[in-house]
């Protein structure tokens, strides 16, 4: 360079052997990019493209599996929420029909019950009343010994007035 421009050529322009020496090593420089580098590159390209499509395509298959699991469990957890509506139905119509048995049965004890105790009522009314007779017999034939003055010990006249009286007494309080 020092040599061009002291001979007094242009020191913008470079000899001749220096561009064809630059052309020659620029065209080895692209024959190994060519034939070495770009086809590489080329290849790590289309890996990269690949994978990456392939990771969209993975991604929609797993989009698509998890919509149909999602309308799967869905569907499974209307039909549970069907059931449990079912189940929910059956256990109060089975808690109302227990119910009804438990009220029958206790309706019938109670009807029990108050049949006992009409029976026990009547039999205790039917006894006192048959020892009110005895003594008020008893009370009307000291009562009637008394004002006549005549003993009435015999047992089967004493029976007899005690009816009499009696049956006189049901038939005023009848009336």
């Amino acid at each position: 360079m020092y040599i061009a421009a002291e001979e007094g050529g242009n020191i913008l322009i470079p000899p001749l052997s220096e561009i064809i020496v630059g052309l020659v090593a620029f065209g080895v420089l692209l024959f190994l990019l060519v034939k070495f580098v770009f086809p590489r590159m080329e290849a790590m390209y289309q890996a990269r493209v690949e994978a990456i499509e392939g990771g969209i395509k993975r991604a929609e298959a797993a989009q698509a599996e998890a919509n149909q699991l999602l309308e799967q469990y869905k569907a499974q957890l209307a039909e549970a929420r069907t059931d449990a509506a079912r189940i929910r139905d059956d256990a109060r119509a089975d808690a109302e029909g227990i119910r009804q048995d438990v009220l029958a049965k206790a309706r019938e004890e109670s009807d029990r019950i108050i049949a006992a105790g009409k029976e026990q009522l009547a039999a205790e009314r039917a006894t006192i009343v048959r020892e009110l007779r005895a003594e008020v017999g008893t009370l009307a034939v000291d009562l009637a010994s008394k004002i006549v003055g005549e003993s009435l010990a015999d047992e089967a006249r004493r029976k007899g007035t005690v009816e009499r009286f009696l049956s006189d007494l049901e038939s005023s309080g009848a009336r």
